[in-house]
């Protein structure tokens, strides 16, 4: 996913790394702050778009799916 609104850094790459790792269904991240993208690996059947965009938006960010759906 794209990623809009991740400052330079890694702090907030790992603040979204951790907080989508704690939602059921969700089996890997990755953040990479450099080219602000977010690489997700989850069971659709367990967690829904809509409950990950909600973190995204929780840290302050917005997503923008590729591949997704």
């Amino acid at each position: 996913m794209a990623i809009y609104g991740l400052t330079c850094g890694g702090g907030g790459a790992l603040t979204l790394e951790r907080a989508l790792g704690r939602l059921a269904g969700v089996i890997r991240v990755y953040v990479n702050p450099a080219t602000e993208m977010a690489y997700i690996e989850y069971d659709p059947e367990k967690v829904a778009w809509e409950s990950l965009e909600a973190v995204f938006q929780a840290c302050g960010l917005k997503a923008d799916p590729v591949g997704v759906r």
